[in-house]
C-alpha cells in the first residue's frame, strides 16, 4: 500500500479565500503547494488528504482537482473547525483561535489507514524531502509507533530578511527524537547564527538540526493524539490562546515510551515567505531549480 500525504491548509484562509490570493511562485502561476503535490507523486505516494475549513472549500476544491494532477494521485479532503471537539467538551467562552497543528492532523483519522507523511501548506520542501520520507513510510507498513521527522539543517532554513524561530531537534547517538526546543529571534548577528536567550543574543551551530513541521506517523498516532488532546483540553483550561501542536503530542509519547521517532535527516533547502522580502528570492529559488532539471518549467 502507499503511503498518504496529509497537507495541513486549514491555517490558509486568508491566502486561499479566493483563488485570487492563491500566492503564485513558479512561472505560470505555481503556488508551493502545487511543488509539493508533484514531488509526492514522483515519491511515491498514493494519495493527498487536504486539512481545510468550510469557508474556502469551493475555491481550494476547485483548484486543486484529480484531473488537474493527470489523475496520478488521489484527493480526499477533511475540516477542521473550532467546535470540533471530543465528547464531552465544548469551546470555552471567548476562544478564537484554533486548536493547533496535532488537532488538524486529528481531523484525518478516518481518511488515513495507512503510514502518512504531515507537512504545512505553504513550505516548500525539496524533492529530496519527499523521497526519504516515502522510503521510510513504506518501511514501516504494519507496525506502529514506528515515527519519524524530517530533519533540516538550520542554515538551510534562515531568512536573509529578520529573525525566524525554530525548533531545535535533540538527537541521541542513534539517531532518535529526544526533544525538540523552540528557540525564537533566530537569524545572523556578526556573521554568526544567534537566537535571542532573554534579550543576551546566543550563538547556535548553523548545521544544527531542526523540524519544518514535517512528521512520519502510523495510523494508532491518532488513538494517541485523542488521549492526549483530552487531557490538553484539561490542563489548558481558560488559556484562551493554548495551541495543540504536534511536538506537544510526540514529546509525550517519547516518554512514555510508546514510539521512537527517527530523525531523517535531509540535505534539501527549505524555502518559505516568511518576510514580504522573502518573495523575490523564492521565486529565484524556483528558477534555478528548474533550470537544473529538478522541476519541469
Amino acid at each position: 500500500m502507499k503511503p498518504t500525504l496529509l497537507i495541513l491548509a486549514a491555517g490558509m484562509g486568508s491566502r486561499y479565500g479566493s483563488l485570487k490570493q492563491m500566492d503564485g511562485l513558479g512561472p505560470n502561476g505555481e503556488a508551493i503547494i502545487d511543488y509539493s503535490i508533484y514531488d509526492a507523486i514522483r515519491a511515491g505516494f498514493g494519495k493527498i488528504v487536504f486539512v481545510i475549513r468550510h469557508s474556502f472549500a469551493d475555491a481550494f476544491k476547485d483548484h486543486f482537482r484529480e484531473e488537474r494532477f493527470g489523475n496520478k494521485i488521489k484527493f480526499e479532503f477533511v475540516y477542521q473547525e473550532l467546535d470540533y471537539l471530543p465528547e464531552g467538551f465544548s469551546v470555552p467562552e471567548g476562544r478564537e483561535k484554533p486548536w493547533g497543528t496535532n488537532h488538524a492532523v486529528m481531523m484525518a483519522k478516518d481518511a488515513i489507514h495507512e503510514p502518512f507523511a504531515v507537512i504545512n501548506a505553504d513550505d516548500f520542501y525539496g524533492k529530496e524531502s519527499f523521497e526519504t520520507c516515502a522510503e521510510y513510510l513504506k518501511s514501516i507498513e504494519g507496525t506502529a509507533g514506528k515515527y519519524a521527522i524530517v530533519g533540516y539543517s538550520l542554515k538551510n532554513t534562515l531568512s536573509e530578511f529578520g529573525t525566524v524561530s525554530r525548533g531545535i531537534c535533540q538527537v541521541d547517538a542513534n539517531g532518535y527524537l529526544t526533544g525538540i526546543q523552540e528557540r525564537t529571534s533566530i537569524g545572523y548577528f556578526d556573521g554568526k547564527v544567534k537566537y535571542d536567550d532573554g534579550g543576551e543574543k546566543v550563538e547556535v551551530d548553523p548545521d544544527s538540526c531542526v523540524s519544518m513541521n514535517y512528521w512520519a506517523f502510523t495510523p494508532d498516532y491518532f488513538e494517541h493524539s485523542e488521549r492526549i488532546f483530552k487531557d490538553f483540553l484539561v490542563e489548558s483550561a481558560g488559556k484562551l490562546k493554548a495551541e495543540f501542536f504536534i511536538p506537544y503530542a510526540v514529546d509525550r509519547l517519547i516518554s512514555e515510551k510508546k514510539a521512537t521517532v527517527k530523525v531523517l535527516e535531509c540535505e534539501a533547502k527549505w524555502f518559505g515567505v516568511t518576510y514580504k522580502e522573502d518573495r523575490p528570492f523564492v521565486v529565484e529559488k524556483i528558477n534555478k531549480l528548474i533550470e537544473a532539471g529538478v522541476y519541469p518549467k
